[in-house]
């Protein structure tokens, strides 16, 4: 855990000028001779103010006003900052043998380790790794105080969990032009205060749209701050695979694979008419995201109805046996998303999905509103269970392709309704 010595940029951030910013005091002068907004003339420098190297040169880079900002293997961050003894050791944070992993540090990664993997697997891959169970009301605790230091930046933030969010600091922008601290300089300086005062690293990927924003993020992690702008964002997106554009999940990325398109670029070549014309709605749509366009806006406090996940099988499947054998990984998955986002569940949902496309639902509320797995997975047992047994509209013998399990519906652990939208699915 590395902390900032209270830089001097975090109380007075000079004016911005375009195109560089060290991250580490603030500063926006870059070196004598340096090339503004060249990211690769900026990789060898060092800041003249504080000769910091943790520097970056964009020449969109205060001029971008939508960020994603996303905290580094959260849990795992928690623990070890609450345990200074597991520092340079392998963290695993989730269930027992049985369960799966909820998150994993960074060392745990570079074994293989992924969130929502099962145990087993994990411990296979990392068996010298330290396994803790999540302590959900520590973890909601640090994410409320990040949530506290990013809407003091703007009351534009929509969450999208405990330790993610989306940032509009439009009005920022407009002010850069009156001698203002750009969006990026008021997110290095978040990212400095959310390390010294909460104890954990955070990664910020600043665009001109949520969808490039949140791609940034994931660029330069952990501690990481990078940036995705307009004029190269399809250049950028072109080699890349289509399975990252928003919207496009398993299913669809199969369908286009089958057509012979795997790269975004493939797509921004047919253009939006022909897209249209072959897929629908959802070709018209993923046409503007190749294209690196988002019309979203970022819209604080979106109420969440529930939190589901599912699973389309490889066959057909009637044996109750094998049915209920999925539905334990699903609760967990479906668990872990309700305790990231600080979220209970009052009733279960059974989704089932038979083999001529009939869908059919089973609901049940809960005894006790939980984010654990396992009264998920007794009611949802339960409902398959009655639906095996009678039949109902499904009939006897009924063969079923997708299985899923919901939480519906769902409040926060605190009771505020006032919740971020969550959605898990897997295949």
């Amino acid at each position: 855990m590395s902390h900032d010595s209270s830089p001097p940029g975090d109380d007075a951030m000079p004016a911005a000028v375009d195109g560089w910013l060290c991250r580490s005091c603030g500063n926006t002068d870059p070196p004598p001779g340096s090339a503004q907004g060249c990211p690769a003339s900026a990789a060898a420098q060092r800041c003249p103010a504080c000769g910091s190297a943790r520097v970056i040169a964009h020449p969109e880079l205060h001029r971008l006003a939508i960020a994603h900002v996303d905290c580094d293997a959260f849990y795992a961050s928690v623990e070890k900052r609450d345990r200074p003894e597991l520092i340079d050791k392998p963290l695993i944070v989730g269930g027992g043998h049985r369960g799966v992993v909820a998150t994993c540090c960074y060392l745990a990664r570079m074994k293989g380790v992924r969130s929502a993997m099962p145990m087993f697997k994990a411990l296979e891959l990392c068996p010298d790794a330290v396994v803790l169970k999540p302590d959900m009301a520590r973890y909601h605790e640090a994410g409320m105080k990040i949530r506290r230091l990013m809407r003091a930046l703007t009351p534009l933030v929509e969450p999208l969990s405990i330790d993610e969010a989306y940032l509009d600091l439009g009005i920022a922008a407009a002010a850069v032009a009156d001698g203002g601290a750009s969006p990026a300089q008021r997110l290095a300086a978040l990212a400095r205060r959310v390390e010294r005062e909460v104890g954990v690293t955070v990664s910020v990927g600043l665009g001109p749209n949520k969808f490039l924003a949140k791609l940034a993020s994931e660029l330069d992690k952990p501690r990481g701050f990078a940036v995705i702008g307009a004029a190269e964002a399809a250049a950028f997106l072109a080699d890349k695979p289509v399975r990252m554009l928003w919207g496009v999940g398993p299913a669809f990325t199969r369908r286009l694979a089958t057509d012979g398109i795997t790269r975004i670029g493939q797509l921004q070549s047919l253009g939006p008419q022909a897209l249209a014309r072959r897929y629908g709605r959802i070709g018209a749509q993923i046409a503007g995201f190749a294209a690196g366009l988002d019309p979203r806006r970022v819209t604080p406090w979106r109420p969440t109805k529930s939190v589901s996940a599912e699973t389309t099988l490889a066959r057909d499947e009637r044996d109750a046996g094998r049915l209920t054998a999925l539905l334990p990984p699903l609760a967990e998955r479906v668990a872990a998303r309700l305790a990231k986002g600080g979220l209970v569940a009052e009733g279960v949902v059974l989704k089932l999905k038979t083999a001529d496309f009939t869908t059919l639902t089973r609901s049940r509320r809960l005894r006790a509103a939980s984010d654990q797995a396992a009264p998920l997975i007794d009611a949802a047992s339960d409902l398959l269970a009655l639906e095996l047994r009678h039949g109902g509209a499904s009939g006897h013998g009924t063969a079923f392709r997708l299985i899923g399990l919901g939480a519906h519906p769902v409040r926060d652990r605190a009771g505020d309704p006032s919740v971020p939208d969550l959605f898990a699915q897997v295949s």
